[in-house]
């Protein structure tokens, strides 16, 4: 076991007692069984992923020993799953995802491919989140609730309400906040209850 990083400053040096072996491209000079990756921004992680998917790269699940795994969940491919996480009954967790330790993913969760669920993040029965999207550290969402693809909540949230693809929102409740070349309409700013 070990690492592959484009950082040269890392090359043949250890990371938590693991070696180095090289960048990226030295995975087609290696003998493995299959690789996960370890990368948390979503966009750069989904591309690698499909990228490495298409030449026919295997990659495995990670679930830390510590995890508690509910019936009937079922879990993607290149998915990590950290300590102490509670995953409940009848949940789906797409390929590539990361669940940070401490997180409660509550019974009959749907959670898209590429997300990313920061430490301590509580979420209730029938949550779905999409694609790629970011739930910041500590941040709990109420039952029924959706979080569209490649939204972003902010860390500490309480999310009460759906929130549509490309929102970022933080706070509690959570509202919509504006971004670098993204307006935010009134209508938006104050997203109706479903």
């Amino acid at each position: 076991m070990g690492y592959l990083d484009d950082n040269p400053e890392l090359c043949h040096k250890q990371v938590l007692g693991l070696p180095v072996f090289g960048p990226l491209k030295a995975l087609a000079d290696m003998s493995y069984d299959s690789v996960i990756l370890g990368i948390g921004n979503n966009r750069l992680r989904g591309q690698l992923y499909e990228k490495l998917t298409s030449q026919g790269i295997k990659f495995i699940t990670i679930v830390n020993p510590t995890a508690l795994i509910g019936q009937e969940v079922s879990i993607g491919p290149g998915t990590f799953i950290g300590g102490y996480v509670i995953v409940d009954i009848g949940t789906t967790i797409g390929a590539n995802v990361i669940i940070h330790g401490g997180s409660v993913i509550g019974h009959h969760n749907i959670i898209g491919d590429h997300v990313h669920i920061a430490p301590g993040v509580h979420t209730a029965g029938q949550v779905s989140i999409g694609a790629a999207a970011m739930i910041g550290i500590g941040t709990n969402i109420i039952p029924q609730r959706s979080v569209g693809s490649w939204a972003v909540i902010g860390g500490g949230s309480l999310v009460n309400r759906n929130v549509p693809n490309n929102v970022t929102v933080a706070g509690v409740p959570a509202k919509p906040l504006d971004r670098p070349g993204i307006k935010i309409s009134k209508q938006e700013r104050n997203l109706p209850s479903p």
